[in-house]
């Protein structure tokens, strides 16, 4: 970001209405442990998702939607089946949920 107060360098080339890019957050990012990831549940996610993890299923990530309940997302152990945890702790196996690469 740039200091307003700075006078701009002549050389720099004028980039209006461009805004900074911002490395990629995905790559790189370091696994997160279990209570960051499951701060914030409701008790009854929080069950389920330890449930599922006796079956082998891993908690990857959780969706975190501005002014909703949080979504974890599980996957089973060989990463090609993933499935939700409803905010009453019920399990959709065909979430509505896309996935980036």
């Amino acid at each position: 970001m740039s200091d307003p107060q700075r006078p701009r360098d002549p050389s720099e080339p004028d980039t209006a209405g461009t805004a900074p890019r911002t490395p990629e957050r995905r790559k790189d990012a370091h696994a997160m442990d279990d209570a960051t990831l499951l701060a914030g549940l409701t008790p009854e996610q929080q069950a389920t998702v330890q449930t599922m993890e006796t079956f082998h299923w891993h908690l990857k990530f959780v969706r975190r939607p501005l002014f909703k309940t949080p979504i974890p997302v599980l996957f089973n152990r060989a990463g090609d089946r993933f499935v939700v945890v409803n905010e009453d702790g019920t399990i959709d196996e065909n979430p509505t949920l896309t996935l980036r690469d």
